[in-house]
């Protein structure tokens, strides 16, 4: 009877292994299709039938990419506004986790509701009065304004504050036994033990400055500001009027999103026990 249990087991991990194998070819394929394009010619990527390898590796796109675009710039733009992003919100957000699962503040379950109920806002509906908002301050055209709405996510804080609630109170109390400030408490104790949870948090932070789309596009105008996301839309409008060339914006959606899977890989083990071990306790 065991040895029929294990054989159905084993059978049934055989059909999950490569379910999941087949599921993951299946999502690499348009990365995999756009890497192997940028080195193609243009009548080669509309080639029917299609072959999935160039003929022959022609880095002719990634030079046009870097010589004859702001590609560069906007590379560096995304870089820098991602990384301030991820480091503030890291900051911002674990203060207020750490204050919201630790201490305890008059009205501290009404504030921590409304801001779960903020996470249900539409971000269209907030788009004009945050624009406006944005004119008031003359923050249009500058990266203020790409970076200061967004220090204090309320999804951050929920993660932070649910991971922060499974750590021991009675650390923080011989802590201060011991004569530490509270912001020591915070720096040496808090930070260190919930590193898987700030790991998850800055993958998560840094993806969506990475890829975010709409809101750049309505408050930058200098081509020279762009962010990556931004730059291969304009790759589009720039040749209207002529051939579009599809090979060179394959090789910049293959640069794009070659950070943010290099990050995932080196980053996954504490992505996953990060969202896992932060809920286990309410």
């Amino acid at each position: 009877m065991q040895h029929v249990r294990s054989g159905v087991r084993a059978i049934g991990l055989t059909i999950l292994y490569v379910f999941l194998i087949a599921w993951a070819g299946f999502a690499l394929l348009p990365f995999l299709w756009a890497f192997s394009s940028s080195f193609k010619h243009l009548t080669e990527i509309f080639k029917y039938p299609p072959n999935f390898l160039p003929q022959s590796f022609d880095l002719i796109n990634y030079v046009n990419l870097f010589t004859k675009q702001h590609f560069p710039q906007w590379f560096a733009n995304s870089v820098v506004l991602a990384g301030i992003s991820t480091v503030l919100v890291l900051f911002f957000c674990s203060l207020a986790g750490f204050a919201f699962a630790k201490y305890r503040f008059r009205f501290k379950n009404t504030l921590f509701t409304i801001l779960i109920g903020s996470m249900i806002i539409p971000f269209q509906l907030i788009l004009t009065p945050l624009y406006a908002e944005m004119n008031a301050l003359k923050w249009l055209n500058t990266y203020w304004a790409l970076i200061v709405p967004w220090v204090t996510p309320a999804f951050g804080i929920f993660l932070l504050r649910q991971y922060m609630s499974t750590l021991p109170t009675e650390l923080l109390d011989a802590a201060r036994i011991d004569g530490c400030s509270e912001f020591r408490i915070y720096a040496q104790i808090i930070l260190p033990l919930a590193r898987p949870a700030l790991g998850t948090l800055a993958i998560y932070q840094f993806m969506n400055s990475w890829n975010s789309f709409l809101w750049p596009l309505i408050v930058l105008r200098d081509i020279e500001l762009y962010t990556l996301p931004l730059g291969l839309a304009t790759l589009l409008g720039l040749v209207q009027s002529e051939t579009i060339d599809y090979g060179m914006i394959m090789a910049g959606a293959f640069l794009t999103a070659l950070p943010i899977i290099i990050i995932f890989l080196f980053m996954q083990r504490q992505f996953i026990s990060g969202l896992t071990l932060g809920s286990v306790k309410g």
